[in-house]
This record gives C-alpha cells, sequence and structure tokens, in this order.
C-alpha cells in the first residue's frame, strides 16, 4: 500500500480542491496505491479557478433555433464541459468518501473519473473552435449540490451513474441531433461520442448496485434516491431505451421508468 504523501487519495483529493484551471482538465496520472489506512473524507465543495464565475443559478439553455449562432453552442458546451469536470471530480469525491468500499469499485471509480477528464477536453476543444474559451460563460455547481450529501456507495450509483448519467445518454444524442439541425456535424460527433462512452458507466452503476442489493427494478433504484429528488429529472425526450439497454438495464426497468415519468407526479 502507498504512504499517504503518494496515496491515491491523496491526488484525489488534491485534484477536488484545486484552483488551478488547467489541473482541472488534464490533472496528472493517479498513483498506483491506495493509502494503507484511509478514514472517511466528505468534501463539500470543489476548489474553482478565478477564470470562471460561479453562479447560483443555471444559466439560460438557449433554445434549439438560437443554436445557429456559434456563441449559443459554445454556451451549451460550456455547460457540457462542467458537468464532465464536475462528474469527475463526484467519482473521487466517492472514493474518498467511501473507503470501506471493494477495491475494485474505488478503482473503477478512477478509470471513470479519467474518462470524465477526457469529455471535459473534447468539449472544451469544440468551444474553443467556435472561438470560445472555457471561463467564457458562468457556470454552475447542480451536480456537487445534489451528490455531495450523498449518505452511501449505493445512493451516490443510484445518483450519478443509474440518474444522472443515465439521463445524459439521453441528452447526448438530443443535442446531437440539433448540432446537425443547424449544420454542425462536428459538435453532433463529439455529443455522440460523449453518450457512446458514457453507456459503461452506467453499467458500471448497474453492476454494483445489483451487487450490493441483489436485483435492480424500477422500485429498489427509486427508494435509493433521497427525497426531493425523483426520475423526473434522470431522463430527456425522446427517452434512449436503446443504449439505457445496452447499459444493462432491462425492458421491465424501462418499461416502469416511462410509465411512471408519464404520470403527472413530478418533484
Amino acid at each position: 500500500m502507498a504512504g499517504e504523501r503518494d496515496s491515491i487519495e491523496d491526488w484525489a483529493l488534491a485534484i477536488i480542491t484545486s484552483c488551478d484551471l488547467e489541473q482541472k482538465f488534464s490533472p496528472p496520472a493517479a498513483p498506483l496505491e491506495f493509502a494503507a489506512r484511509s478514514t472517511p473524507l466528505r468534501v463539500a465543495t470543489p476548489g474553482r479557478p478565478p477564470e470562471v464565475e460561479v453562479v447560483l443559478c443555471s444559466p439560460k439553455t438557449p433554445r434549439p433555433g438560437a443554436l445557429a449562432r456559434p456563441r449559443a453552442r459554445a454556451q451549451l458546451l460550456h455547460t457540457f464541459a462542467h458537468h464532465e469536470v464536475q462528474a469527475a471530480e463526484l467519482f473521487l469525491m466517492a472514493l474518498l468518501a467511501f473507503p470501506e468500499t471493494p477495491e475494485a469499485f474505488r478503482r473503477g471509480l478512477v478509470t471513470l473519473a479519467g474518462d470524465e477528464f477526457r469529455h471535459a477536453r473534447l468539449y472544451r476543444a469544440e468551444i474553443e473552435r467556435l472561438g470560445f474559451g472555457f471561463g467564457d460563460f458562468p457556470v454552475r455547481d447542480w451536480f456537487w449540490q445534489r451528490l455531495a450529501p450523498a449518505r452511501s456507495a449505493l445512493e451516490f450509483v443510484a445518483l450519478m451513474g443509474i440518474g444522472f448519467e443515465g439521463a445524459n445518454l439521453d441528452h447526448a444524442e438530443v443535442w446531437a441531433r440539433r448540432f446537425e439541425a443547424v449544420g454542425d456535424e462536428q459538435g453532433a460527433r463529439c455529443q455522440r461520442t460523449v453518450g457512446e462512452e458514457e453507456i459503461a458507466h452506467v453499467r458500471f452503476a448497474v453492476d454494483w448496485f445489483c451487487a450490493w442489493t441483489g436485483e435492480l427494478s424500477f422500485q429498489s433504484w427509486r427508494a435509493e434516491l433521497p427525497a426531493p429528488l425523483t426520475p423526473a429529472i434522470m431522463r430527456a425526450r425522446p427517452f434512449n431505451a436503446e443504449a439505457r439497454q445496452r447499459a444493462g438495464l432491462d425492458a421491465r426497468f424501462l418499461e416502469d421508468f416511462e410509465a411512471w415519468t408519464s404520470a403527472p407526479s413530478g418533484i
């Protein structure tokens, strides 16, 4: 096992709390080993570079018709890039918060964080292609506000993996089509690349949810979502059932999900 100075935990904490813009997109490689002994560490808020304005209310999402303007597409991609940075940080947050989980789970979180940092760089490159830079638009730490208080690793995978990353399988295709509609084929390909790679992230969550509970149903998943969060904010229309099935969610789960979200109840 590693010493405290060169442990995966030390590396994760340094990345989460860093206020360096470049480290948020291209962190150094992770050490090989976990600390010899580790106690739970809850990180409530991440570090944010001075170049980035953090706001309490989300910037208004550009309407589909507005995406004909490069600035509107850059603003949207800026939001997506920050989503990816938050996802990477939150995977590392879970590694620190739940050291009692199997090493295979924690090593999986390191791998997923690496994917999210790479996705953030893909979006950043697209923002720059459109003539803008990261920091040109404000950001909101929406995912941190919802996931930092997760009470258990099971609740974390239910929220982050099955819930929010599952929703991204829908959103990626929705926005890819909207970019195509205004002639931005490269932007559409970027979003489909991210969506395709995040299928494995949802499957990671599904596999661990099943390992810890013995089964995954729509009802058992809902039971792990802390109030006031509901499945209503964890999907888009149209529902990408094909991608979710490839992520390990069976037909009954998806049928129940679609039936629930069509009901009048919400958050």
